[in-house]
């Protein structure tokens, strides 16, 4: 896991060595300029020797600039290469998720994801930073500084040596509770995450319910659950370093004493005596760093662990880059397939679903709520993949084909319409980079779209905001199924995606598909019969099966599902 994890540092490598390189020259001073104390205080001071005060006293100087350098460029050296390792490591993250299938999403959910590429690389790029600085001046200082302090005095040493396991029981009792606990807070992160998140999507039916009271009282509650999975993690961390404190005085204070009695009995020089005291706090003081650094390991770990579990997950559909294989045409073929959310036979959401679907062959899907339409057509772009049975597109199984050369000959519009930040011409260009612009307002003809761009001052120019939010849904649609078009795709299926529409419109953009798409497979699931009675043929769905197929005439003699849906619709519509 550490492995995956620090293989990210990348071209920062030389920062995270050379970090550790300059703390080395930090704390080699650092550990000779009291004995430099020692020897002004005893051989200079005492004798009243100024020249030899003065010549140790610049060697001081000297070694204090040294260390001040040496200290600079370890703190930007591992800054640097802190920085750059989480660089590597969000965007690690991020072309993982890229890598995806819907599966895989849905397996650790949008806000997880977030939490995972914002907060936990914030702590692992920390506890990183302590690592590449402490995790060698920690030691190194502990060890320099015993050998001084032994070499000083070997009976005062016998004090310190006493407080390391009073110090390493602190620190097993802080990683033993702790690491639990920060779990628990990541995934309290994980719920607020979801929360904001599905309260900025929803915002407009928030204010239209008036619910802001309601959901500013459930957003209260997530916080402060939060808050208490912080604190009763933290507490630890907290309690820890004042007991640390505690061992580190105490023993202080018991070196002074014996150590002042010595220096009175003349058993040990006041310089000597001095710089030792000096070494001991070093020595604590690398002590109490050590255990902040595993504390702080211990918090990293479950981010870590999180981090870990999403670059080492395998997309559920093996994407075949090196794939040649190419759609002859647009004719769809489903044999015997079952799928399940879940890679559950007992829990199937479609069942020994067998259809054929010719190139150029125009048809529609209709079928109540939960009736699984969505998932059908999901599996012809291996968004998701079928449980069991085959799924067979232009001839070839989606199996064979490269992800990117499948849905290049697939174009789908979704339930959910997204339309991204920038112009309404960057959007459309999703649908092909290189589009002209008489290919760009072409397709927004046939899509119904054309017309109220042009109603914007700017146009096809139109900065969109986040989401599309300056369009409303039946316009997004229509722009979403522009950028469709764009794609010249040899099958097109549209999800519901005209439901935001007047049936005049709908009418005008089947219409478009009918002349400008007669080669092109196209797919349209809906829930008014209007869109679709003209198709050549419509499947009705029903509990994740197909119950019928046939022409509007067929059906309305032999369905009895598609007959109630058209007699409600019609009774509706004449009242």
């Amino acid at each position: 896991m550490y492995k995956t994890i620090l293989s990210h540092i990348g071209k920062y490598k030389k920062e995270a060595i050379l970090s550790p390189l300059t703390i080395i020259g930090e704390v080699a001073m650092e550990v000779l300029i009291p004995t430099i104390m020692a020897m002004i205080i005893d051989n200079g001071v005492k004798k009243g020797n100024i020249g030899y005060i003065a010549k140790m006293g610049v060697l001081m100087v000297l070694m204090s600039v040294f260390s001040l350098c040496f200290g600079a460029l370890a703190a930007r050296f591992s800054a640097v290469a802190a920085m750059g390792f989480a660089k590597n490591l969000r965007s690690a993250l991020f072309r993982k998720v890229q890598s995806f299938s819907f599966a895989n999403v849905d397996k650790f959910s949008t806000a997880s994801l977030t939490t995972r590429l914002t907060t936990d690389v914030t702590n692992v790029q920390n506890a990183f930073m302590m690592f590449v600085r402490m995790a060698f001046r920690s030691p190194i200082m502990l060890v320099c500084a015993t050998i001084m302090a032994v070499r000083a005095n070997a009976k005062l040493s016998l004090v310190f040596l006493l407080a390391i396991p009073l110090l390493a029981l602190a620190i097993v009792l802080i990683i033993t509770n702790a690491h639990p606990r920060f779990e628990k807070m990541l995934k309290r992160y994980d719920d607020m995450n979801a929360k904001v998140q599905e309260n900025l999507v929803g915002i407009r039916v928030v204010k239209a319910f008036a619910r802001e009271k309601f959901e500013n009282e459930r957003f209260e509650e997530n916080t402060k659950n939060v808050r208490l999975a912080q604190f009763a993690a933290e507490k630890l961390v907290i309690l820890g370093m004042p007991a640390m404190q505690l061992v580190m005085y105490a023993s202080i204070a018991t070196i002074l004493y014996f150590g002042g009695r010595m220096a009175v009995n003349g058993d040990i020089a006041t310089g000597t005596l001095s710089s030792f005291i000096t070494y001991v706090g070093q020595i604590l003081l690398s002590l109490m760093m050590m255990s902040i650094l595993f504390i702080t390991f211990v918090i990293s770990r479950a981010s870590i662990q999180r981090i870990y579990e999403v670059l080492s997950e395998e997309p559920a559909i093996k994407d075949i880059e090196s794939s040649e294989v190419s759609a002859a045409d647009g004719s769809i073929s489903f044999e015997n397939v079952s799928f399940s959310y879940y890679d559950d036979m007992s829990n199937l959401a479609l069942e020994k679903i067998n259809l054929k679907i010719s190139s150029g062959e125009t048809v529609g899907i209709i079928g109540g709520t939960g009736s699984s339409k969505t998932s059908l057509v999901q599996l012809i772009p291996r968004l998701y993949e079928a449980t069991d049975g085959r799924v067979v597109v232009g001839g070839h199984d989606v199996k064979e084909y490269s992800l990117k050369t499948l849905r290049d000959q697939v174009a789908m519009v979704l339930q959910k319409n997204v339309l991204f930040s920038g112009t309404i011409k960057d959007n459309l260009r999703w649908g092909d980079a290189d589009a002209t612009d008489e290919e760009i307002i072409e397709a927004c003809k046939a899509a119904c779209a054309h017309d109220f761009i042009m109603g914007f001052p700017e146009g096809y120019d139109t900065d969109l905001g986040q989401g599309g939010v300056n369009v409303s849904g039946g316009q997004k649609q229509r722009l979403c199924i522009a950028r469709a078009l764009l794609k010249k795709p040899k099958i097109i299926i549209l999800d519901d995606s005209t439901s935001a529409v007047d049936t005049a419109t709908d009418s005008s953009i089947r219409k478009a598909f009918r002349e400008k798409l007669a080669d092109t497979t196209t797919i349209i699931i809906a829930q008014r019969i209007s869109s679709v009675m003209d198709a050549d043929r419509i499947i009705v769905m029903d509990g994740g099966k197909i119950t019928d197929i046939g022409t509007h005439d067929e059906l309305m003699q032999k369905s009895e599902i598609y007959r109630e849906v058209y007699d409600s619709q019609q009774k509706g519509a004449e009242e």
